[in-house]
């Protein structure tokens, strides 16, 4: 049986995406098939489909890090035939066949139950962008951090991750900041709850050391410079969740807001992260996500519409989530 795929291939270090029929038999051994509805384009993604980094590292393989669907047929325990289900990561679309087809198989290890409300569809609306917004945080909570501490601030605002982070962190009571490069976009953030929007501008020049403390936490995407200045901002004993690279993976920053305010930096990792903390994310995100927010963040695209989205989300051009559609 053949089905609709993107395939990544590589020749002579030329990185190529197409759309294939693919056949069953070649997808890659698990214990559970899943019938595919969506999948989504994150950022990660977007550096996978350029070949902007090495994401990808065996060929041919079909990318996208994220998928939900329908079980097929499983002789995983506890997985059952029609279970609808959810997988972030894992080695998806690096070392394992990914999301972008009409069929998958894997490790049931990999899957998670899809929680109510959420119908499949949702699911990608979330992604491993907004699933790890969750871990974001559920990391500020870990530290500490209630609303009445002051101020979140989210950088990459206007991206995936940023803009399901403000539609969960308003939704639990706190004051969030966006910051965002595209301050045409403000109504969009206010809509998902951001009580203020400051100019990225504001943070992506090297700065002091230590400035002002300005808010209580922060949830960053955008590392380098960024995320020293946002460091350097943040209040005495106050957390900064920190996952993305946009500006880049260096840190020219100081030990001082570590060690004059006490400041946590909290990694966050959605790649390899326990399932015992996969789940408890995805009960969060299904118990603090208000979908009316969530259905303003999300696009839909199909599976052919992928590869021309790749360098647009690396160039910020895109706004929110982007769902795919694998059977359109």
């Amino acid at each position: 049986m053949t089905f609709k795929a993107l395939l990544a291939t590589r020749d002579s270090e030329k990185l190529s995406v197409n759309l294939v029929d693919f056949e069953e038999n070649d997808l890659m051994p698990g214990d559970v098939t899943v019938a595919v509805d969506y999948s989504t384009v994150n950022y990660k993604d977007g550096m996978a489909l350029t070949g902007r980094a090495p994401i990808i590292q065996k060929f041919p393989l079909i990318p996208g890090v994220d998928l939900s669907g329908t079980v097929e047929a499983s002789s995983y325990p506890g997985i059952e035939v029609g279970d609808r289900v959810v997988a972030n990561s894992w080695g998806l679309g690096q070392t394992h066949h990914g999301g972008y087809a009409r069929k998958a198989r894997l490790s049931g290890d990999w899957l998670v139950k899809l929680p109510e409300p959420f119908s499949t569809k949702d699911a990608m609306a979330i992604g491993t962008a907004g699933y790890t917004a969750m871990l974001s945080v559920l990391a500020l909570e870990h530290g500490g951090i209630t609303p009445d501490r002051g101020d979140i601030l989210v950088t990459g605002a206007n991206g995936g991750s940023g803009s399901i982070a403000i539609a969960l962190l308003s939704t639990l009571g706190y004051r969030v900041v966006a910051s965002t490069g595209r301050l045409e976009e403000a109504d969009y953030l206010r809509e998902l709850g951001a009580a203020e929007i400051i100019d990225r501008r504001s943070l992506s020049e090297p700065g002091k050391p230590i400035s002002s403390e300005r808010w209580a936490g922060a949830i960053d995407s955008v590392g380098s410079h960024t995320l020293a200045n946002v460091l350097a901002q943040t209040q005495y004993r106050g957390v900064v969740a920190a996952f993305g690279l946009a500006q880049g993976a260096d840190l020219p920053g100081s030990v001082l807001p570590f060690i004059l305010r006490n400041v946590t930096l909290a990694g966050i990792d959605s790649v390899n992260a326990p399932q015992s903390v996969r789940f408890e994310a995805w009960s969060r995100l299904a118990r603090d996500l208000d979908l009316d927010k969530l259905a303003k963040t999300t696009t839909v695209v199909g599976l052919a519409d992928v590869p021309d989205l790749a360098p647009r989300i690396l160039e910020g051009k895109v706004r929110g989530r982007t769902v795919v559609d694998v059977n359109a």
